[in-house]
């Protein structure tokens, strides 16, 4: 039977096997009292736009504990639009890729004094919300008939199909598949289920195909090999950088920090300064250079802290990390927002990005292991 004219049937299976198996624990997608909200009942918008947003190159279970205490700190859009930056990227950090928060951040003060949009171009209008993320919120939140393609329904339906060209290139077909696919009546129950279905069944590794509901109608499965899909791309080597840091100290032991510029993953973010290492270059020369181009001022470089490798998904990194003594120069921003000394013991009270959290550990079990020395003598 081709596919198309089996839909009726796919969708049945699919909401019959979501209604036992299905995750009808997720909290945004609860009522006020804590119950699934029954057909065309509308619900809550803005839980559900917060953790699309975080669900956005993050798992459900990693997302949960960063989502509640979001909630807990910003209960309404309203609230979220009238904290300042620095409390939205404090509350945010240990969950990467800070361009989200701060475009939730605009979205919600774009939305102020406006009712929350019921259409696929309202949605789009909003800094950060792609085609999947609003049909999901309209779906989620309103019940309406708007189809989605996160990464589980793109498997689902690239393995559905057998399709043979990865997901990426076969785009518009996919979208064409998911809305013929939707059930019109149910939206957001079958949403729901097709992103469970893809999360539970038909996982990337270990596909339990002998429990799907559309086993039966799987080219993927009819062909024996489930695994060969979604085809991948070519592997792409990731390039590598060495990174010189400086964790520069002035004569009342503070250190020095600056506040990257509102831009790329981790923009509004605060670090060490310092840059990359040039070809053929000692990494205390790349220091006092970056330093002095930067920030403008001249430094002693000491003794290496620590390295840390860190990986992105567009290339990998490695921090080589000196301690270093400030000599003359009043910092300034030349490559960042501003600049400051602070104590390092309140390093913690700054939204840092996840590889500068070890470089902060190493630092402060340094000056601990150097005072108990200090005592000890």
């Amino acid at each position: 039977m081709p596919l198309l004219e089996a839909v009726p049937a796919l969708r049945a299976d699919l909401l019959a096997w979501w209604q036992a198996n299905g995750r009808h624990w997720i909290p945004w997608k609860l009522g006020p009292d804590g119950h699934p909200p029954g057909a065309g009942e509308s619900l809550d918008p803005w839980p559900i736009w917060s953790a699309e947003i975080m669900l956005q190159q993050t798992q459900l279970q990693v997302v949960l504990p960063y989502w509640r205490r979001w909630m807990e700190a910003f209960p309404t859009a309203a609230a979220l639009a009238a904290a300042s930056e620095h409390e939205v990227l404090m509350r945010w950090q240990g969950l990467g890729y800070y361009s989200r928060a701060r475009r939730l951040h605009h979205g919600a003060r774009q939305l102020l004094d406006q009712s929350w949009p019921r259409t696929l171009e309202g949605w789009l209008a909003i800094p950060g919300v792609g085609r999947s993320t609003a049909g999901s919120i309209l779906s989620s939140a309103f019940d309406l008939p708007y189809p989605i393609l996160d990464g589980n329904v793109k498997r689902v339906l690239t393995r559905l199909t057998a399709s043979p060209r990865p997901p990426a290139r076969d785009a518009a077909g996919l979208w064409l598949l998911s809305a013929a696919l939707l059930d019109p009546h149910r939206p957001r129950a079958f949403n729901q289920a097709l992103m469970d279905l893809g999360s539970g069944v038909c996982t990337p590794r270990n596909p339990s195909c002998g429990v799907c509901p559309w086993q039966g109608h799987c080219a993927a499965y009819a062909a024996g090999d489930p695994h060969r899909y979604p085809v991948k791309e070519a592997p792409r080597e990731l390039p590598f950088q060495v990174i010189g840091v400086g964790v520069v100290f002035n004569d009342a032991g503070q250190v020095l920090i600056d506040q990257r510029l509102n831009e790329g993953l981790l923009g509004g973010l605060w670090e060490f300064p310092g840059g990359k290492q040039e070809p053929g270059e000692a990494i205390e020369t790349t220091i006092v250079r970056e330093l002095r181009e930067e920030l403008a001022i001249e430094a002693q470089v000491g003794e290496q802290l620590i390295t840390v490798d860190h990986a992105y998904s567009h290339k990998k990194l490695r921090f080589v990390v000196h301690l270093c003594q400030w000599q003359s120069g009043e910092p300034q921003p030349l490559a960042s927002q501003q600049v400051r000394w602070v104590a390092p013991v309140e390093l913690e009270t700054y939204p840092f990005p996840a590889a500068n959290a070890r470089i902060i550990a190493a630092l402060l079990a340094h000056l601990q292991s150097q005072a108990a020395a200090d005592q000890a003598a």
